[in-house]
């Protein structure tokens, strides 16, 4: 009886433990995105706003990761709790796939009163996501919420490159750029460009499909480019997955295989006596997308509803913009007023905005002219060929030293293992001379 007794004492502590460990866990959200990928001011303006929206508090616990894959392994196997995440379009598509992802329910915000800024996404933009639907039916904007988009290209110093130069991909064969250029440490987006430049006699004479091309990881296509960027080697000085913006705004290297958001990014902190542009070569790029979901094991799904709709307000979207240097995928009319200038060239703007911005002066590095998104693709998951491409990036990287420098890294080697076998023989003979001179002593002065 008293066994009993103690047994339900236990299990009415651990439900009260419980109780309160929820209670707590909802005045608690966990964001999880890129690093350098928002104005982190909004993260107390929204605590204060939520709590005026629904009269409860909330804390955001605030963490960054660099790459998709582990982000979506600390979900997928380690269950990880996070409320509000932002995959790349391509994880966001294999989530779905897997079923790692909630629907989203922004109903609450009806009840209320909260204004819903959902709709301000450019139309554009929801089509695009929506080709990331497994199975073509399954509506993709029932799940995710865009949140930023751009373009690889080249970003380039003026002041040791033409603008004639870097028009096509053929820029990083050439050999006046030896040792000037950095290419982004992220094999999808480099395949999809370089696999264009190499079929691009395919695509313009032959009818071959852009798209359908990016999308197949076949053992030529990953030959082909294999073969670009091996050629290219003695003008890349390494693969970077960030630093590259910073060494280009100091002027450090010329050239950078790079994402749109970092090449604004390093124009707006350029130092004296640096010029630097962004262009999207000829041969195509692609369009690539990143969105705010709410993953299969989130906790406090109510903050993260509100938390996505308030990363929609076009004066929030406005402000992540002139913090990152990407490009909100808010399309509303505050968002295009506020972006243009008249500093800016003319650009045809109208499959993002609509048809008042087919002739409007806004940043070409930001907001491609509409001729330019027609010869870019969208990524896709490469299920599992995404092996070999992985295998084949891996293979091109090598060791991007050149001869001269591993001939001296080898000399220095050698030099120093003759040290250290020098050193050691040394220490041998010193310790065997020691021997012999004790040897003799105790021959000449036997103890009585």
């Amino acid at each position: 009886m008293r066994t009993l007794l103690m047994l339900c004492l236990l299990c009415c502590s651990m439900a009260l433990y419980a109780q309160g460990g929820n209670d707590a866990r909802s005045h608690i959200l966990k964001v999880y995105n890129w690093a350098d990928y928002m104005d982190l001011d909004l993260i107390e303006e929204f605590q204060e706003w939520y709590q005026e929206q629904t009269g409860e508090e909330v804390k955001i616990i605030y963490s960054t990761f660099d790459i998709n894959e582990n982000m979506l392994t600390e979900i997928e196997v380690g269950h990880e709790d996070y409320d509000v995440v932002c995959p790349s379009g391509y994880i966001i598509e294999r989530m779905l796939k897997n079923g790692l992802i909630q629907k989203l329910d922004f109903g609450d915000l009806q009840k209320t009163g909260t204004p819903n800024w959902i709709g301000n996404a450019s139309p554009w933009a929801v089509d695009m996501f929506q080709r990331m639907s497994p199975d073509g039916k399954l509506k993709v904007s029932d799940y995710t919420v865009g949140y930023m988009w751009g373009t690889p290209g080249i970003l380039y110093n003026r002041a040791f490159v033409s603008d004639e130069e870097v028009q096509s991909w053929s820029a990083i064969h050439n050999p006046r750029f030896k040792k000037q250029i950095y290419v982004k440490d992220a094999f999808r987006d480099v395949f999809s460009c370089l696999i264009q430049f190499a079929k691009q006699d395919s695509i313009l004479n032959h009818g071959l499909d852009r798209q359908l091309l990016a999308e197949t990881y076949s053992d030529q296509n990953l030959m082909a480019v294999q073969d670009v960027v091996i050629n290219a080697k003695p003008q890349i000085a390494g693969f970077e997955t960030d630093f590259g913006k910073e060494r280009m705004s100091q002027g450090k290297v010329w050239l950078n295989i790079s994402w749109s958001g970092d090449a604004q990014w390093a124009i707006d902190e350029e130092d004296e006596g640096v010029d630097l542009a962004y262009v999207v070569p000829q041969e195509g790029s692609n369009a690539w997308f990143d969105g705010w979901v709410i993953p299969k094991y989130a906790q406090n799904v109510r903050a993260a509803t509100y938390f996505i709709n308030f990363m929609c307000k076009p004066e929030n979207a406005v402000r992540n913009m002139e913090e990152t240097g990407y490009v909100s995928v808010v399309g509303a009319p505050e968002v295009l007023e506020a972006m243009q200038d008249e500093e800016y060239d003319y650009v045809d703007a109208s499959y993002f905005f609509g048809p008042e911005a087919a002739h409007v002066r806004l940043n070409e590095v930001m907001y491609p002219d509409k001729s330019v998104i027609e010869r870019c693709i969208l990524m896709h998951d490469g299920g599992e060929r995404i092996e070999a491409l992985f295998d084949m990036w891996e293979r091109v990287k090598g060791n991007n030293l050149d001869w001269k420098m591993l001939t001296f890294v080898c000399s220095v080697l050698g030099l120093m293992a003759l040290f250290l076998i020098d050193r050691k023989v040394r220490q041998i003979l010193h310790k065997r001379r020691r021997q012999r001179r004790l040897q003799a002593l105790k021959t000449n002065h036997p103890e009585q």
